[in-house]
C-alpha cells in the first residue's frame, strides 16, 4: 500500500501533471479576468453612451446670454438728424437708419462708420408715420403729411471679387410703386399711421388720418406681357366705420383687420370681401386702468403681441369656437417687469420677441415655450431706437444721449422648456392646447412642435399591445413545454421557437405593413373570431378527448398531445377567417370598419396598434418563451416529485410549487421582453402609420420614440433644437429601460429570496 501511495504521489507530482495544473490555474485566472474585463467594458460602454447623450442634450437647457460688444456715436451731420427707424441685415455688419428728411444712412453696425447713403425722392411733404415692423417683410412704408404713401425695399447682398474673395455686404434701395407715391387719402390729410398687406388681388394699403379715421385703398398691378411694363391702379375702399382708432394692423391676405381704440379696446373686422367689411367682434386687450403701449405681429402674422403699461406682453390669435366662428382669443401672458413696455421686436425666424420697458430692462421671450430666456437691465431708460437682427443674434439700441449700443445674443434653443416638451401647448391655429409633435414644415414661418408626450405614449401603447399578446402565449407555452411535454418533443419544439428570434425585425415589419395590415382590415370580424373560437375550440376538443375510452386516448403517448393540437389550432384559425365574411354580413351590414367609424364613433386606420400587437408580439414571444422555459425547466425535480408524492395533482404542483420557484426567472423574461418591445424600431415604423397621436384606440396608429429617432435623425440639422431633442428622446428611452430593469432586478431578487426556501 505504501508503494502504491508513493507511486501515486510521484505521478501526481510529476512535471507533466504540475505543468498541467499550472496551465489550468492560468486559464482560470485568465478567464476570470477576461470575464471581469468584459463586464467592466459593458458597464463602461453604457456609461459612455449615457454621458454622450447627456452631452448632446444639456445645451437645450443652457441659459441664454446677452453681452455688450461695442458702443459708438454717429458722426456729423448724422448726429444732429432725427432718426425715425433703424434695422439691420442678417450678417450683423450693416445697420440702416432713416432720418426725418428721408435720407437712408447705412453704417457699420459695430463702430458706426458711414458706409453708404441715399436720399429718398420725397415730394413736397414730410414723413408723418412709418409702418410697424413685420417679421419677414423688408418693405419700408412711409406715410406723408400730404396723405401720400411712399414705399422702398432694401436688400443686402454679399459681394465677391473676380477671385472669389468676399468684399462685404452691399445695400441696395429700390423705390416701389414704379418710383412714385400713392395718394392714399384723397383729402390730403397727414397719415398718422400706415400699414399694408399683400393679397391675391394686389396690395391693400391702410392708414389713419386726423384723430384716427381709417382710410384704405387697394393697389392693383397688371403686367403688360408685350412691353413688360407694370400698370398700377389705386382703388379706394370705403371703410364701414367712422370710429377713431390709435393703431391698425392687417392680417395676411387681408382676412382680418385689427383696429385698436384709445381705450384699449380692439375691433376685429372681417375683410375677406373688401366691398363688404364687417365687424366680427370687440374685445378689451388690457384691464381697466391700463394702456396698450405696443401692438405688433409675431412671425407668420398669425399672432398679435400686445404690450401694456404694467410690463405684460399678451399673445392673441384667432381660434374657432364651438360654432366654427373665429374669435380673437387671449392665449398666454408673459411679464417683463412692472414698467410700461416701450419696444416690441418680433424675431424673423422663430416664435420669439424682444421686449424693452421704460427703465431700459430687456427681456427675450419665446411664446411656444412660454419662456423668458433673458431678463436684464441694459440701459438707464427707454431706448430711442432698437433693432433686432434677422437671426436674433444681435440687438442694437440707441439711448437717450444718442449713443448706440451693440449687444451679442446667444440664445440657440429658445423653443425648449419642460412645458413645451412634456406639457400641453396652445399652438397657433389650434382650437385648444394639445400634445403635438411636428418638427418640420415647408413654411419658414412654421411653429415647431416638440412635445415628447405623444411619442412616449405611443412607445408604451405599442409595448402594451405587444405584451398583451406575447406574455400569455409565451409563458403558457413555456409552462407546457417545460412541465407537460415529452422530452423528445421538447428537444424539437424549443429550438424551432427560439429560431424565430433570428428573424430580422425589418422583415417582420415589411410583412406586417404590406400583408398583415390589409389582411386584418378585410378580415376584421375573423380576427376577433380567432380570439373566441380557438380557446373555445381547444376547450371543447379537450372535453371530448377526456370522454374517449382509455384505449383510444393511449394511442397518443403522454406529452405528445401537441402533435394533434397544432393541426387543431390551424383548423380553428382557418375556420375563424372563413366565417369572417358571413359574420360581417350578419352583424355589421357587410362593413365592420364603417360600423366602427359611423355607428360607434371609433376611428380606424389600416396600420394600427392591433397590427403592431400581432407583429411585435410575434417578435417578442421567443425571448420571453426561451428565458421562462429555462427557468421552469430548471426547477429541481425533487420539488415536483415530492409534491406529487404528497398527493398533489400535476396542475396543483405546477401552480403552487413550480411557478413560485421559477417566478424570478419568469419575471425577468417578461421584463426583458418588455425592454425589447419598448426599443423596437422597424416593426412600429413600418406597421403603425407612424402618426404621433395620443389615443389608446387599438384601431389607430402611433409613433414611438425609437421610430421617431430613426425617421427624423437624418433630416435634422446638426446642433439644432430638433437634433438635440431627438437625442433627448434617446436619453428618455435609455433612462426608461434603466429604471425598469433596475426595478425588475429588485423585484426578482425579492422573489428569489421569498421562494428560495421551497
Amino acid at each position: 500500500m505504501q508503494d502504491i501511495s508513493s507511486l501515486l504521489e510521484q505521478e501526481l507530482n510529476s512535471p507533466r501533471i504540475r505543468a498541467r495544473r499550472k496551465f489550468r490555474a492560468w486559464k482560470d485566472r485568465f478567464a476570470q479576468r477576461a470575464i471581469a474585463l468584459g463586464g467592466l467594458s459593458v458597464i463602461a460602454a453604457i456609461t459612455l453612451i449615457f454621458f454622450y447623450l447627456l452631452y448632446e442634450v444639456v445645451p437645450l437647457f443652457k441659459s441664454a446670454s446677452i453681452q455688450q460688444e461695442s458702443s459708438f456715436a454717429l458722426s456729423e451731420p448724422a448726429r444732429s438728424s432725427t432718426i425715425l427707424t433703424m434695422f439691420t441685415e442678417e450678417q450683423n455688419e450693416i445697420a440702416a437708419l432713416l432720418t426725418e428728411s428721408g435720407q437712408l444712412l447705412f453704417i457699420n453696425a459695430k463702430n458706426g462708420e458711414p458706409l453708404f447713403e441715399q436720399q429718398l425722392a420725397l415730394p413736397d411733404a414730410t414723413i408723418t408715420s412709418l409702418k410697424v415692423k413685420t417679421p419677414g417683410d423688408d418693405t419700408l412704408l412711409l406715410g406723408l403729411s400730404n396723405g401720400q404713401a411712399l414705399a422702398v425695399a432694401t436688400t443686402f447682398k454679399v459681394a465677391f471679387d473676380s477671385e472669389g474673395q468676399r468684399l462685404g455686404v452691399k445695400p441696395q434701395v429700390t423705390q416701389l410703386f414704379n418710383g412714385k407715391t400713392l395718394q392714399l387719402d384723397p383729402q390730403q390729410r397727414p397719415l398718422t399711421a400706415i400699414t399694408q398687406q399683400q393679397s391675391p388681388d394686389g396690395m391693400l394699403l391702410a392708414g389713419l388720418v386726423g384723430d384716427g379715421q381709417i382710410v384704405m385703398a387697394l393697389l392693383r398691378q397688371r403686367t403688360d406681357f408685350i412691353s413688360g411694363e407694370v400698370e398700377e391702379t389705386l382703388q379706394p375702399i370705403d371703410f364701414p366705420s367712422s370710429t377713431l382708432y390709435q393703431r391698425l394692423l392687417i392680417a395676411p391676405d387681408h382676412h382680418f383687420i385689427f383696429a385698436l381704440h384709445h381705450s384699449g379696446r380692439l375691433d376685429v373686422y372681417n375683410a375677406r370681401d373688401l366691398q363688404n367689411i364687417q365687424l366680427l367682434h370687440t374685445l378689451p386687450l388690457v384691464a381697466p386702468g391700463q394702456q396698450v403701449t405696443q401692438m405688433v405681429f409675431q412671425l407668420a402674422q398669425q399672432s398679435l403681441l400686445v404690450g401694456d403699461s404694467q410690463g405684460q406682453i399678451t399673445q392673441f390669435f384667432m381660434v374657432r369656437d364651438e360654432h366654427n366662428q373665429q374669435q380673437l382669443t387671449k392665449i398666454r401672458t408673459l411679464k417683463l417687469a412692472d414698467a410700461p413696455i416701450k419696444v416690441l421686436e418680433a424675431e424673423q425666424r422663430r416664435k420669439g420677441f424682444v421686449a424693452i420697458d421704460s427703465t431700459g430692462r430687456v427681456g427675450i421671450f419665446n411664446t411656444t415655450a412660454e419662456k423668458k430666456a433673458i431678463d436684464q437691465p441694459l440701459l438707464s431708460g427707454a431706448p430711442l431706437l432698437a433693432a433686432l437682427a434677422p437671426r436674433a443674434s444681435m440687438l442694437l439700441m440707441q439711448d437717450t444721449q444718442g449713443v448706440f449700443h451693440r449687444y451679442a445674443i446667444d440664445n440657440p434653443h429658445p423653443e425648449t422648456s419642460l412645458k413645451s416638451l412634456w406639457g400641453k401647448v396652445w399652438y397657433e391655429g389650434y382650437s385648444e392646447p394639445q400634445y403635438t409633435w411636428q418638427s418640420s414644415s415647408a413654411s419658414t414661418e412654421f411653429e415647431p412642435k416638440f412635445s415628447l408626450t405623444p411619442l412616449a405614449f405611443g412607445t408604451l401603447k405599442a409595448a402594451f399591445y405587444a405584451m398583451l399578446l406575447s406574455v400569455p402565449l409565451a409563458v403558457c407555452g413555456a409552462m407546457y413545454t417545460a412541465y407537460f411535454m415529452a422530452p423528445a418533443v421538447r428537444r424539437k419544439i424549443k429550438p424551432v421557437i427560439e429560431l424565430m428570434e433570428a428573424l430580422p425585425t425589418v422583415i417582420l415589419g415589411f410583412f406586417a405593413g404590406l400583408f398583415l395590415a390589409p389582411f386584418m382590415e378585410t378580415h376584421l370580424p375573423g380576427v376577433f373570431a380567432v380570439l373566441l373560437i380557438i380557446p373555445l375550440g381547444i376547450m371543447a376538443f379537450s372535453f371530448a378527448w377526456a370522454q374517449l375510452p382509455d384505449r383510444l386516448r393511449d394511442v397518443i403517448p403522454e406529452g405528445w398531445h401537441v402533435v394533434i393540437l397544432i393541426p387543431l389550432v390551424a383548423l380553428l384559425g382557418w375556420l375563424s377567417f372563413s366565417l369572417s365574411q358571413p359574420l360581417e354580413l350578419w352583424f355589421f351590414d357587410g362593413d365592420m370598419r364603417n360600423w366602427l367609424s359611423n355607428d360607434i364613433g371609433i376611428d380606424f386606420d389600416q396600420r394600427n396598434a392591433m397590427v403592431v400587437g400581432f407583429a411585435m408580439g410575434f417578435a417578442v414571444i421567443p425571448t420571453i418563451y426561451s428565458i421562462a422555459e429555462d427557468a421552469l425547466f430548471g426547477v429541481p425535480k425533487s420539488l415536483s416529485h415530492g409534491s406529487l408524492a404528497l398527493g398533489a395533482t400535476p396542475w396543483q404542483t405546477l401552480v403552487r410549487v413550480v411557478l413560485p420557484t421559477a417566478s424570478p426567472g419568469i419575471f425577468s423574461a417578461v421584463m426583458i421582453g418588455m425592454g425589447r418591445a419598448v426599443g423596437e424600431t422597424m416593426i412600429v415604423l413600418m406597421a403603425t402609420g407612424n402618426t404621433p397621436i395620443m389615443n389608446a384606440n387599438i384601431f389607430e396608429g402611433m409613433r414611438t420614440l425609437a421610430a421617431n429617432i430613426a425617421v427624423e435623425m437624418g433630416e435634422s440639422a446638426l446642433g439644432s433644437s430638433h437634433y438635440r431633442i431627438l437625442f433627448l428622446a434617446a436619453l428618455v428611452l435609455f433612462l426608461f429601460t434603466f429604471v425598469v430593469n433596475t426595478l425588475a432586478d429588485l423585484v426578482r431578487q425579492r422573489l428569489r429570496k421569498k421562494y428560495s426556501t421551497l
